[in-house]
């Protein structure tokens, strides 16, 4: 508990100070009339701290969940009660580490029959462990001369993990179907290259699928229906290198990264593909078997966590040449990273050009909106100008190596961080309806 005065107090103090020393000055022998006044202002605020609420008799808690994803705010729920009595109001504070913030984390409010309650939003930034270092309460005397303060330590950690809620609340759309009996099995007639059945052709069907021979035969058209192959092999590459902590959006680009991987990786394998998961900057730091069915998301949302932010240079020599190593039949490669200098584009371009030449690569490239937006400002400074060319130049960069990418056959998803997930499926999607896995 600490006990410390109000600027009420202080200002009863400085109030009377000056007559005191005055009376001093003129009178010596009055000196014990100057300390008088200290001694009554003292007697004051130990009356007030013996009449306020003992913060003995307070219980303070908060009530927060055990594990938030990154980038979706949780509510918690901060409580004061005290044992009998209780003031008016109480200002109630709380503290977090650097992995999250408290909004708001500090605030007044009014009691009633002793119990105070507060909402406080936190917002977690990066994944990890999420402190709440500390809970504070204090309230004033009914004097309003003395502060009387509450601390409670620190709660246990927060587990802060990719976004699985809005990874599956996305994904889950894309299985939606009305069905007013019940669920109904998702069919996968009609997509893909795999010969399913001969049906008679209906308004609609590519005209590239209809089947002359048999259309001569029966005298009626006939068109050839697909459904999606299953059971191939997608593996989620994450350059976890220092260009992918930088933010977009709001959050980190490899946050961003992981978020869209997941959600391929839970369509993927509600598809019937096996996925598999490789994360590496200077070398190698994770990877995953291929794995297949539902219940194996929880597997890679668990290796995702793992994942840590870092601040060295991503090498893509020896990463992806691990890569390549550890795949035995051909594969859709989904490659999430960033670049930002042409050398190391260079290198990106040579080593993915290699991989190529056996799997399949989807490219997953963040727009960068703060660029764009440095191009098409009108400058209003010379400075303005600077940047403004600066940023034209990188654009230009970016794009050309986009280009080279594309040349060599590489299928590109070029999005803004807050469009990546509907943006990476449609490519997935795109990828399986043509057949080029």
């Amino acid at each position: 508990m600490r006990l410390y005065p109000t600027r009420r107090a202080i200002a009863l103090m400085a109030v009377g100070a000056a007559p005191a020393l005055g009376v001093a000055l003129v009178a010596p022998g009055l000196w014990t009339a100057a300390a008088a006044w200290i001694v009554l202002a003292i007697g004051l605020m130990l009356a007030d701290a013996l009449m306020a609420a003992s913060p003995r008799g307070l219980d303070l808690a908060m009530a927060a969940p055990r594990v938030v994803g990154v980038g979706r705010p949780e509510t918690a729920r901060l409580t004061a009660a005290f044992a009998k009595g209780g003031p008016r109001e109480i200002e109630l504070a709380v503290g977090v580490n650097a992995r999250l913030t408290a909004v708001p984390d500090r605030q007044i409010v009014r009691t009633h029959e002793g119990r105070a309650e507060a909402d406080v939003r936190l917002d977690p930034v990066r994944r990890g462990e999420g402190l709440i270092e500390g809970l504070w309460a204090r309230w004033q005397g009914p004097l309003g001369l003395v502060w009387l303060q509450r601390h409670e330590p620190a709660l246990p950690p927060l587990a802060i993990t990719p976004d699985v809620a809005g990874v599956k609340d996305q994904a889950l759309r894309l299985f939606a179907r009305d069905a007013p009996l019940g669920a109904k099995p998702l069919t996968d007639a009609g997509e893909g290259s795999d010969f399913h059945a001969l049906k008679e052709f209906q308004t609609g069907m590519d005209l590239g699928d209809i089947d002359w021979k048999q259309s001569a035969r029966h005298a009626k058209l006939i068109g050839r229906e697909y459904r999606t192959e299953r059971n191939h092999h997608i593996l989620l590459a994450l350059d976890t290198g220092r260009l992918m902590s930088a933010p977009t959006a709001g959050l980190p680009r490899i946050d961003r990264a992981i978020n869209g991987a997941l959600l391929l990786a839970f369509v993927s394998l509600r598809m019937g593909d096996r996925v598999g998961l490789f994360a590496f900057d200077s070398r190698p730091r994770l990877a995953s078997g291929l794995t297949s069915g539902s219940a194996a998301f929880p597997l890679l949302q668990r290796m995702c966590a793992q994942v840590d932010y870092s601040t060295e240079e991503t090498n893509f020599t020896l990463g992806l040449t691990a890569l390549a190593g550890r795949l035995d039949r051909r594969a859709m490669v989904v490659v999430f990273t960033d670049f930002a200098d042409a050398t190391s584009a260079e290198l990106m371009i040579e080593n993915v050009a290699r991989l190529m030449r056996t799997h399949l690569v989807l490219f997953v490239v963040f727009r960068d909106e703060e660029l764009d937006g440095l191009v098409t400002r009108a400058p209003e400074t010379p400075d303005d100008v600077s940047r403004a060319v600066i940023a034209e130049r990188l654009v230009r960069q970016r794009e050309g190596v986009i280009g080279r990418l594309k040349r060599l056959g590489a299928q590109i998803v070029d999005a803004p961080g807050e469009g990546l997930g509907p943006a990476l499926l449609n490519g997935y999607l795109d990828v399986k309806r043509r057949g080029l896995v």
